[in-house]
């Protein structure tokens, strides 16, 4: 805490950067309770910037601003009582449960870090097509052999992609790599409908992915006819003894002046037999919670956040979401992951919140892990994720976009990788590629675009559970509208997933 001939230094230092200036000599004691970063934004948005000179404000312009701030109050926890007629089925369900988190290896992200990193993706990557491939009778050829081979000689070869272009005839040029050497695929611009689909896969190809290629030796090129993605199989569906449901939430953004905590209570007030109008039979099946990320809404995240924030203590803001979650029911077992605006490095796979943050908060049915981690629940696995590679995708791949997430995170399944470009989104370069999709998951949960996305494929069930924030300034620019307090709901049993909807 900073002292008050402290405070007013920050705070005029911290105007000056505006070209803002008070007149006079301040008033310490207006600065007594008061977060003065939060002041200074309200300042800003009171009186503006400067941008061509000086301003001058007075004492009681800082009275003003002050007399606003603390006008304001933060959102609090509403203590909830649980129902005494309700009488929950998951509460006689035991705990069945293991996780897999992401072992976060630190590098120093030299040159050889990069190469061994996508050395390790390229051959976990190329063991997934193989097997598909191998199973076709179709043996994989190393780049390196082509040039030995004669023209029109059909070959199965498999690289991760360095580049990709539109030549001047309006083909598309491919260029791969594997651990030897390269190769330039070529993908004609037919009239046939075999050509035409050919063309359009070949328009979703993204750099950094890993994928094979059949097609034959032409000059310098191989003249594609058929693209074969790492893709996951198609998955039977799972036969489950228990009679139990999963919650799936995300982006929840506590700490936010647009958090919409009325609704957040009034799920967790449903989780506890409340109110006896809405569907408590549901309610009562709930054993599990998974949040994917964003649960707080931090700060310094991007310019001026300060200005957005009800809580601008980023560890108010996770008290005050570990108070919601000790509201939650403790036969409800709840698995908390990091995104982008939490409190951790922002590269990924992100470690899980720090001592720093949890402090001494401690519940048996809490648990906090990595970004991205597995969870499994009663033999169901669940791959869960924040998403932030999605911008990338989406942007990348055709057909895509924010009003549809679940689509970008099929793109993301039919590679086996959950961050494919490299530079769309910060990774670690850790010697193994902590993103790589190993083990298909019988459920693929992510967030981070704010729009809920419900679809099935190949039998893995695919959930965006959307976000509690209202929409932000930046959404209405985009022209990007959420579907805030909307929570997907998988029942186990019937394999079936239901919407709650908490916005009304």
């Amino acid at each position: 805490m900073l002292g008050k001939n402290e405070n007013l230094k920050y705070l005029t230092s911290r105007l000056a950067e505006h070209k803002i200036f008070v007149s006079g000599d301040l008033d310490e004691k207006l600065l007594s309770g008061i977060n003065v970063d939060a002041l200074v934004s309200r300042i800003l948005e009171l009186y503006g910037e400067a941008p061509g000179g000086i301003k001058i404000i007075k004492n009681e312009d800082i009275s003003s601003a002050v007399s606003e701030l603390s006008s304001e109050k933060a959102p609090e926890t509403v203590e909830i009582v649980r129902s005494a007629e309700f009488k929950p089925h998951a509460a006689e369900i035991s705990s069945e449960y293991s996780v897999d988190t992401k072992e976060i290896q630190q590098t120093n992200g030299t040159v050889n870090d990069f190469i061994n990193h996508f050395k390790n993706r390229f051959s976990r990557i190329r063991e997934i097509i193989a097997a598909h491939v191998s199973a076709n009778g179709n043996p994989l050829a190393s780049l390196s052999l082509l040039n030995s081979f004669a023209n029109g000689r059909e070959v199965y070869i498999v690289g991760m992609v360095s580049r990709k272009i539109v030549t001047k005839n309006g083909n598309i040029l491919a260029e791969i790599e594997d651990q030897e050497s390269n190769a330039k695929i070529m993908f004609m611009k037919g009239t046939s409908n075999t050509s035409k689909a050919l063309f359009e896969k070949a328009g979703n190809i993204v750099n950094d992915e890993v994928l094979a290629v059949k097609g034959k030796i032409s000059g310098p090129f191989v003249i594609a006819n058929e693209i074969v993605w790492p893709d996951v199989p198609i998955l039977s569906q799972k036969k489950v003894d228990e009679d139990f449901a999963i919650a799936f939430l995300s982006d929840i953004h506590v700490g936010s002046k647009l958090f919409m905590e009325k609704n957040f209570s009034a799920m967790i007030n449903w989780l506890n037999g409340n109110p006896a109008g809405r569907n408590l039979d549901l309610a009562g099946k709930i054993k599990y919670l998974v949040l994917a990320g964003d649960v707080a809404d931090g700060i310094g995240v991007y310019p001026d956040q300060d200005r957005d924030l009800a809580i601008p203590d980023m560890y108010a803001q996770y008290r005050l979401l570990f108070n919601f979650l000790e509201q939650v029911p403790d036969y409800i077992e709840i698995f908390v992951l990091p995104g982008n605006h939490d409190s951790v490095q922002r590269a990924e796979p992100q470690p899980s919140l720090p001592k720093e943050i949890i402090g001494d908060f401690k519940k048996d049915n809490i648990h906090f892990l990595s970004n991205p981690a597995y969870i499994t629940l009663h033999g169901l696995k669940i791959l869960a994720y924040h998403g932030t590679s999605l911008d990338s995708i989406i942007s990348n791949v055709p057909n895509n976009s924010y009003s549809r997430p679940e689509k970008a995170m099929v793109e993301l399944l039919k590679r086996r990788h959950l961050s494919p470009i490299h530079g769309g989104n910060v990774t670690v370069p850790s010697p193994a590629d902590g993103m790589v999709i190993d083990a298909v998951p019988d459920i693929l949960h992510m967030g981070h675009i704010h729009k809920n996305g419900l679809t099935a494929y190949h039998g893995v069930q695919v959930i965006n559970s959307g976000t509690w924030q209202d929409r932000t300034d930046f959404q209405v620019r985009q022209g990007h509208i959420p579907t805030p307090c909307i929570m997907p709901v998988f029942e186990a049993q019937k394999y079936k997933i239901s919407s709650v909807d908490f916005s009304g």
